[in-house]
């Protein structure tokens, strides 16, 4: 007998239906990728591919994350690296004004409160200059000699320290006080100087003033300050590179292919609607068997 005559179970529809099943699934997975314009929108759609992109755009954010820390270690190294080659410019007027005191006919009262001047200004220099209230050119409060350490990387164990206050020839930071002043958290030889510089009353103490320590500490800590500026140069470098092509692979297995999806969606809707004709038809087909009543 032939499978048309059974008209308990319509086996040729029941198949009809299932096909035309598959393709309102497959049209529907298509619109939803059109308008999410994401290839997974779940991870049944994609398990492996959910799994590796979101660790991508879990590194992505680190990463992120990591290209901010560095953006505020340049700025933090540029604010640092401003105030002492002003430093380094009032240590050069001071030893114009030593010259000046040489000429016999010069007053040297005049110039010993210039002098004093100018060295209360660079104590102040020390004291203020500050990141985000961090003290850049004192040991102290976990300012330059206690170094700063920024995660420049995806993981925690991806740092870098910056500690330009001991990396000189001579300290510029250290844990002795500047006797005749505020500032705190320098080196013996900062202290020394500034002591000296805001002491000075005569020519004779004019004429003994040594500040080569003190600029050679000045020099230690900018020479140092570029080495780190390089170096935070170069990772920003990578980490932008990083970020690009973690984002680039993210959007590979996330992102949507409009124009193939765009096609699945049409070819899927012209068979759902090719397959519910078919299924109609098969649906009506087992109405041939009143034939055998007539």
């Amino acid at each position: 007998m032939s499978q048309s005559f059974r008209i308990n179970t319509n086996v040729g529809a029941l198949k009809a239906y299932n096909a035309l099943a598959k393709l309102n699934a497959s049209s529907q997975k298509a619109q939803l990728r059109l308008a999410s314009q994401r290839r997974i929108n779940s991870v049944a759609d994609d398990t492996s591919g959910f799994n590796v992109g979101k660790s991508l755009d879990s590194k992505v954010t680190i990463m992120q994350s990591a290209q901010r820390n560095v953006g505020s270690a340049q700025d933090m190294l540029a604010t640092a690296e401003s105030q002492l080659i002003s430093i380094k410019d009032m240590i050069t007027q001071i030893r114009g004004k030593i010259a000046d005191s040489a000429n016999p006919v010069s007053d040297s009262a005049a110039i010993a409160d210039d002098i004093n001047a100018i060295g209360k200004e660079i104590e102040s220099a020390f004291a203020s200059t500050k990141f985000n209230d961090t003290s850049l050119l004192q040991s102290v409060s976990g300012g330059a000699g206690a170094g700063f350490t920024f995660q420049t990387g995806a993981t925690s164990s991806d740092t870098i320290t910056i500690s330009y206050g001991t990396d000189g020839t001579i300290d510029l930071v250290g844990t002795t006080d500047s006797s005749s002043g505020t500032v705190q958290g320098v080196s013996s030889q900062v202290a020394s100087a500034l002591d000296d510089l805001l002491a000075v009353d005569d020519a004779t103490e004019i004429a003994a003033l040594d500040l080569d320590d003190f600029e050679s500490a000045i020099d230690g800590a900018l020479g140092a300050i570029g080495n780190y500026s390089q170096r935070l140069g170069a990772k920003q470098d990578f980490l932008s590179s990083a970020i690009l092509n973690s984002q680039s692979a993210y959007s590979r297995l996330f992102d949507a292919d409009v124009a193939l999806e765009s096609l699945n969606a049409t070819k899927s809707q012209i068979g759902s609607q090719a397959a519910s004709a078919m299924f109609s038809q098969l649906n009506f087909a087992p109405q041939q068997v009143l034939q055998l009543f007539g």
